[in-house]
């Protein structure tokens, strides 16, 4: 019989290959089922599975109401994940949940994914809160908690940029998983140097930072729950398409899809970020630092769609400009998405911003 994962009960017989767009089965026919092997299937978001129409000790499998299925999509996990809280709150406890799961990886623990599943997917599945939210992370911001913020903000925006451009929900959650779990390696360098006030030195960072993405990959490799995308996009999170990046300095086609849009979204979220190496910038000027870099560094399409989700700007906003005065955008020049013509409150002066390279908008009021 064909059932949906919420209806199984541990014992019963798979009687099919159950894949999760991965080349080997997440769970091989004949297997009998655990409470882990039903928490896998509902992380992989498996649509229904064959099974045998007794359990294993021979009596009749009686599948569970389709109705529960709805209380565990809302709530993987209540004491994280309850759509009752605000977003912003769920936000901060997911953060402070991988705080712990890093700490644990320091300590040698081995990474429990479905854990991780449990951690992340119902934030990301609170679609309309998060595409209101990924224009106000600049605000969540602590110098000292950046790493946590920036692993759970990076997620949220590479699941974001991926759902936008129209891929299936299996895939934007996978890539969410990516993005969160891509500095995790982190946790296997120096903190001292990790979490330094003040400037990385040069050797610090070619000995110690850039071997993080490898650390990750080496966390998840083992994992055969999780998807070959998945642990690909992980290592490959820092390389560009020029070949300048690490750890392996591969080119073009060689990084995965995956990586690339977390590749954007990492960059991103670093500069609009207070850290204890630097000062944040603008999403203003985050945006175009990417878009300077979009055809040699970045997938150009990425970094276009990229702007254009994350600028939303339109004649007749008010914006504070870097000088602190305010003024009205008059005219918008699809060449300079980030610089467009206003009218200054105070002088009724208009300027074009193309013009005044060291002149940009601070924030959109």
């Amino acid at each position: 019989m064909q059932v949906k994962p919420s209806q199984l009960v541990p014992g019963c017989i798979v009687l099919k290959d159950v894949y999760g767009k991965t080349k080997t089965p997440i769970v091989p026919k004949n297997t009998v089922l655990t409470e882990k092997h039903i928490e896998i299937l509902k992380g992989f978001l498996i649509e229904s599975i064959t099974v045998a129409s007794d359990l294993n000790d021979g009596t009749t499998f009686n599948p569970l109401p389709v109705e529960k299925e709805v209380n565990e999509e809302k709530s993987y996990d209540k004491k994280t994940s309850s759509t009752e809280i605000p977003f912003s709150q769920h936000f901060l406890k997911v953060v402070s949940n991988y705080k712990q799961l890093y700490q644990e990886i320091q300590s040698g623990l081995h990474l429990d994914i479905l854990r991780v599943r449990k951690l992340i997917t119902p934030l990301l599945e609170r679609i309309e809160e998060v595409d209101q939210f990924v224009h106000v992370l600049s605000k969540f911001g602590n110098r000292n908690e950046y790493l946590y913020i920036h692993s759970v903000a990076v997620s949220i925006l590479a699941s974001y940029l991926a759902r936008k451009l129209n891929y299936e929900k299996t895939e934007w959650v996978q890539i969410g998983i990516a993005g969160l779990l891509s500095d995790s390696g982190m946790a296997k360098i120096d903190q001292n140097i990790v979490f330094r006030k003040g400037e990385i030195y040069k050797g610090e960072y070619e000995n110690e930072i850039t071997k993080h993405p490898t650390y990750s990959y080496r966390l998840v490799e083992p994992i055969s729950t999780l998807k070959d995308e998945v642990k690909l996009a992980i290592l490959q999170h820092h390389e560009r398409l020029d070949g300048s990046g690490y750890p392996l300095g591969v080119k073009m086609e060689k990084i995965h899809k995956y990586a690339q849009i977390i590749a954007v979204c990492d960059v991103y979220h670093a500069t609009i970020s207070d850290r204890l190496s630097k000062e944040k910038k603008s999403l203003y000027q985050a945006v175009e630092e990417l878009e300077k870099d979009r055809i040699t560094k970045f997938n150009s399409k990425l970094v276009n769609r990229f702007a254009q989700l994350m600028i939303n700007l339109k004649i007749g906003a008010k914006v504070k400009l870097s000088n602190q005065q305010v003024g009205e955008i008059v005219y918008m020049n699809p060449s300079y998405k980030t610089r467009p013509m206003v009218r200054m409150d105070q002088t009724n002066e208009i300027i074009a911003l193309q013009n005044f390279p060291n002149l940009y908008i601070e924030e959109k009021l």
